[in-house]
């Protein structure tokens, strides 16, 4: 059971703005493009709290290809210590793939340092654009 919020946190004031058609589908996509309700983007924009940084296309991408490749070496590690444990040759060599998970984990933390130095929206729609075209 989720437990009660105090009065003064408990959110029962509505606001009103009247905006037109595409001003309203504007906050919309804004909301949307930072994976926020319009209420909730809202409230952030007009209480100056930070939004959530969006991640590019391009470092989705990358983030998914990083994790299939780390499934494969999860899987060559458990192929490799099962063997170990039987007595047969393994599959993999386990210093190679503590190596390789390491690297993994590095590529990981540099992708996201970029993704935050990365502040000029116009750069990232231009490199979303190059992916796309790819």
């Amino acid at each position: 059971m989720r437990p009660k919020l105090s009065k003064n946190l408990l959110r029962t004031k509505t606001l009103e703005a009247r905006v037109n058609a595409i001003e309203h589908e504007m906050i919309k996509l804004k909301a949307q493009d930072a994976g926020l309700s319009v209420a909730e983007f809202t409230r952030r924009s007009v209480l100056l709290k930070p939004l959530p940084r969006r991640l590019s296309k391009i470092t989705l991408a990358t983030y998914r290809e990083l994790v299939r490749i780390g499934n494969n070496i999860n899987q060559l590690t458990r192929a490799t210590n099962t063997a170990m444990l039987r007595g047969v040759r393994p599959p993999a060599d386990p210093e190679q793939l503590e190596q390789l998970r390491k690297l993994l984990q590095q590529i990981g933390l540099q992708l996201s340092q970029i993704e935050t130095e990365m502040t000029d929206d116009d750069e990232m729609d231009d490199l979303d654009e190059e992916w796309d075209e790819e």
